[in-house]
């Protein structure tokens, strides 16, 4: 009896959305913008941490670096004492490498210069290329691949030769689509540099790797040199399960290079590659409050709507409620009715506003070339929150609906 009360209530609701559709059309798109602003920005940005997450595993995840940290003590505009050495010298990162004896491998790099130009015959690239040194070890510990060519031979590093690995953006300025870069020469800073392997497209990283050139440490070293010209130490574990045991071992390492005792404090930082990717990513959290925030101020908008729009609709239909309880309709039963009509409309509501939700969101994932997101956390709690609105704006109207006495609802017309 009970089950076909309930589909009988769900005939007569589907039968009064379809008798007023425009209205129903209306109140269904205002859901649907709510729940399209909270599933599109969030689906958004899972696009965007799925693509920080790809772009820093591609650059080794698993790997760790032993960087620089000044320390001074300065009071007022007078600097009294510097703790140790504020930058890592290129005997200090040698001297780890010799010494490093754990299972990892182990990369010497240093930061030449982020404005050069790069030219070749007549072409040259904008003066934004960043320019590294770096060892024959660079390009396994952070993940980038050679598209063509080769990489740096310990020998080409120990007798300091004039080769250069550059990004594809580099190559699509300086040479046409038919020309093979490799062997060419190339104008690095004041001196010439053989090409003897191109980088594999970044696509969307936003790391600038497209536009890299990598040329060996000791060549950065002698022709960039800079006073007190700091070195970063990279080491990639052979098994990512001895990530913080080599993290403490190379700590350990470091300070007997650096010279220092028991109680001195490290003078210098040890970075997880990953620790980027976490900051990011709680940045990103932020935001995905305050787009949750949005969503549900929407959807507080959509709600008031569609109780107004409900409760016109039980002044409108009055005299048909009253023809209902005149033939025995009870007053749960109307009740249920008007709820099941505010219920359905903030589902189809939903429904509408997950698919455009997952489109808009899904334009970020196609901007960034990243894999198709379904978050489906979010369309859960876009389900759950369109069946509330529906049961808060319902509510009220379907209570007034079922208090109309029979008989002054009949004589309303």
């Amino acid at each position: 009896m009970k089950t076909s009360l309930f589909i009988e209530n769900l005939k007569v609701s589907i039968q009064s959305i379809k008798t007023n559709k425009l209205r129903a059309i209306l109140t269904i798109f205002i859901i649907a913008f709510g729940i399209m602003a909270l599933v599109g920005i969030l689906t958004a940005i899972d696009s965007i941490k799925n693509s920080i997450t790809k772009q820093f595993t591609m650059l080794g995840a698993n790997s760790f670096t032993i960087e620089s940290r000044g320390m001074h003590i300065q009071v007022g505009d007078k600097r009294y004492r510097k703790k140790n050495h504020h930058y890592i010298s290129y005997q200090e990162a040698l001297r780890f490498k010799d010494e490093f004896k754990f299972p990892g491998v182990v990369s010497i790099s240093t930061r030449a210069s982020g404005i050069a130009t790069v030219k070749h015959k007549s072409e040259k690239t904008n003066p934004n290329i960043r320019v590294l040194g770096a060892d024959e070890n660079y390009l396994r510990v952070s993940g980038k691949e050679l598209l063509k060519g080769r990489n740096f031979s310990l020998q080409e590093i120990e007798t300091n030769r004039n080769f250069a690995i550059v990004g594809s953006g580099i190559v699509n300025t300086l040479f046409n689509d038919f020309e093979n870069p490799l062997n060419k020469v190339i104008s690095v800073g004041g001196g010439k540099y053989k090409i003897i392997g191109v980088l594999k497209d970044p696509g969307s990283s936003f790391m600038g790797d497209d536009r890299l050139c990598i040329l060996p440490v000791t060549n950065v070293r002698q022709y960039f040199s800079r006073p007190r010209m700091s070195f970063n130490i990279n080491v990639l574990p052979n098994d990512p399960k001895l990530l913080d045991v080599l993290v403490s071992e190379a700590e350990g390492v470091f300070r007997v290079v650096r010279g220092l005792t028991a109680r001195d404090e490290s003078d210098f930082n040890i970075n997880k590659s990953d620790n980027l990717v976490n900051v990011l990513i709680e940045s990103m959290g932020k935001v995905s409050l305050a787009a949750s925030v949005i969503g549900l101020i929407t959807l507080l908008g959509a709600t008031i709507g569609l109780m107004n729009i409900m409760l016109v609709s039980v002044t409108e239909r009055t005299r048909e409620i009253g023809i209902r309880k005149a033939i025995g309709a009870k007053a749960q039963m109307i009740k249920q009715q008007f709820l099941f009509e505010a219920i359905l409309i903030g589902q189809m509501g939903g429904a509408v506003g997950i698919v455009l939700g997952l489109l808009v969101g899904n334009l970020m994932s196609a901007l960034l070339k990243s894999s198709f997101v379904v978050p489906w956390k979010w369309i859960i709690s876009g389900v759950i929150a369109c069946f509330i609105v529906g049961i808060v704006s319902g509510y009220l109207p379907a209570v007034k609906a079922s208090k109309l006495d029979p008989i002054k609802a009949l004589h309303h017309e």
